[in-house]
């Protein structure tokens, strides 16, 4: 039986130097990409909820400067 990872293997290995990479790069990449979607899924996902949650008036906005500035101080403790 043929073995078709080996085959591609033995093509990628005659590759330049900088292909071989760039393909490890996107294979690597291509491992992730499911998980990455579901994460980003779920921060749309909360994104629309503080938004809703604010235009409700539940939470009230915080400059982003005041913010910066809290955690400014947190860090240097």
């Amino acid at each position: 039986m043929h073995d078709q990872v080996e085959e591609l293997a033995e093509q990628g290995k005659a590759l330049a130097p900088e292909d071989r990479s760039r393909l490890v790069d996107m294979l690597l990449v291509s491992l992730h990409e499911d998980p990455l979607a579901q994460i980003e899924a779920a921060w749309d996902e909360e994104v629309e909820n503080r938004l809703a949650a604010y235009d409700r008036g539940e939470v009230q906005a915080i400059d982003g400067e005041e913010v910066l500035a809290k955690a400014r101080a947190l860090a240097r403790r």
